[in-house]
């Protein structure tokens, strides 16, 4: 039997800090943004679907501009991560304007998946390999979930700060995710600053989380009562914001769910400011240059 995946692409970002829908904004030699790699290599990997969690306000020009080439080689569902998207019963909260954050956006996604399926962000390059491993490690005997772990200083932007999960191991199975803001470069090093505002350093070999995860369906019944207790602690809040990682380490403290970590030497790139496009771009001809690529990915 073929096992079915799914990619689930969170798409609703709204690019502040690069002043625009960076999901949007080309990088490859043939027009190609960031997203078509990733669908590209999750297709050669085995993966069947496609989910979108999108805006309403983007999705005429998603759907036109992006989903559309898409939709004659996989599987495509659209769906729509706004503030009322609530449990029954729950109003939005007055002067939230703030998006639910990335555990909610998968959440809103329960209703069109049902099979093993994996999360990426729409906007961050990872690398065939990191998709092949998730396929190999989404089959039906495994029921565990799994976390790409990437090298931190793979993944820091030469233009500015970054907020990462640095990940707690035990063997291969992961214990915590931490996150850290406020995380640069220092040679091939890194630094962040503490609560007291002096730097603490990072030596760049840490593993971190870009939020690629591999999951199982059940995953929605944890979303689910996890969302709700955090609507109860913190609907009041318009900054809170219900985040993947908080759930799966919820999970793993109580001994719910165990989660593998897949490393990868990929070197993860993305476009967090404006400033790193130029690089990506390069990144993405030197990828083609080596034949890892064609020159035009859906001709």
């Amino acid at each position: 039997m073929t096992t079915k995946r799914t990619l689930l692409i969170l798409a609703a970002g709204m690019g502040s800090r690069y002043g625009g829908l960076k999901q949007l904004d080309p990088v490859g030699p043939g027009g190609e943004f960031i997203i078509d790699y990733s669908v590209h290599d999750a297709r050669h990997a085995g993966f069947d679907k496609l989910v979108f969690v999108i805006r309403r306000d983007i999705e005429a020009v998603f759907r036109e501009t992006i989903g559309r080439r898409f939709e004659q080689h996989m599987a495509v569902e659209y769906v729509m991560q706004e503030l009322d998207c609530l449990p029954p019963g729950v109003p939005v909260p007055p002067n939230r304007r703030k998006p639910w954050g990335t555990g909610h956006a998968i959440l809103v996604a329960a209703d069109v998946i049902q099979e093993p399926f994996v999360v990426i962000n729409a906007d961050d390059f990872y690398g065939a390999a990191s998709f092949q491993l998730l396929a190999a490690h989404l089959n039906p005997a495994n029921f565990n979930y799994a976390m790409v772990g990437f090298v931190l200083r793979h993944t820091l932007s030469e233009f500015g700060s970054v907020a990462r999960g640095v990940c707690q191991l035990a063997d291969s199975r992961l214990i915590n995710v931490r996150e850290i803001v406020g995380i640069e470069k220092a040679g091939q090093a890194a630094r962040y600053k503490n609560g007291t505002g002096e730097f603490h350093p990072l030596t760049g070999d840490e593993i971190v989380s870009m939020n690629m995860w591999g999951f199982h369906p059940d995953i929605f019944d944890h979303l689910r009562r996890q969302f709700a207790e955090f609507l109860q602690g913190n609907g009041a809040n318009t900054a809170a914001e219900f985040y993947i990682p908080t759930v799966v380490n919820d999970l793993i403290r109580r001994g719910e769910k165990c989660v593998e970590v897949l490393p990868t030497r990929s070197t993860w790139f993305g476009v967090t400011y404006r400033e790193d496009r130029p690089l990506v771009v390069e990144s993405i001809n030197r990828l083609v240059r080596r034949g890892e690529y064609p020159e035009r990915l859906w001709t």
